[in-house]
């Protein structure tokens, strides 16, 4: 299992956009993908459980995947999170 934690790079938060995005990128690999806050576990494959977590702007987070591809998916999670989601956003539009 490795384990990183994050700030989450957003104004916004995690909103429906960001968390399906989210959960797409986490279900195109085979380890297990989950973010830690505090004492709650959310299943990043889970645009339902992502949502759920509620994470509010500039929140720090911890990512925990474990399996196969264990390090690619970390370095892929982290990186979308980590990058500047609301200017990503603004040029989608």
């Amino acid at each position: 299992m490795v384990e990183q934690q994050i700030l989450l790079n957003s104004q916004r938060g995690l909103h429906l956009r960001p968390a399906g995005k989210l959960s797409e990128l986490a279900l195109q690999y085979r380890c297990r993908s989950q973010m830690v806050i505090g004492d709650k576990s959310f299943n990043l494959k889970s645009v339902l459980s992502v949502l759920s977590a509620q994470v509010a702007a500039q929140r720090e987070i911890t990512l925990q995947c474990d399996g196969v591809d264990e390090k690619e998916a970390i370095e892929a999670l982290s990186a979308f999170l980590t990058e500047d989601m609301d200017s990503a956003e603004g040029r989608e539009k």
